[in-house]
């Protein structure tokens, strides 16, 4: 599983994101998870950010909508 807040992110602001591009595009969780491969209880579980996927699982739901993901390495300065 990927811990977003690693990177600044929560659960529920990415579930956010989700469901506004979803919704933008005109589509349901439903057929969002026809498109996707992703079960709706999934989908709506992140969506409302009580969900951690795994990347396989997020990168399936995200890109149907045109996201990307990008992982890159953090790097903090002490």
């Amino acid at each position: 599983m990927i811990d977003v807040s690693y990177w600044g992110y929560s659960m529920e602001n990415l579930g956010k994101q989700i469901s506004e591009r979803r919704k933008k595009l005109g589509l349901s969780q439903e057929d969002l998870a026809e498109i996707s491969g992703v079960s709706p209880r999934t989908i709506n579980s992140v969506e409302l950010g009580k969900a951690n996927p795994s990347i396989n699982v997020l990168n399936k739901m995200v890109k149907p909508l045109g996201f990307v993901i990008t992982l890159s390495e953090r790097v903090t300065h002490e």
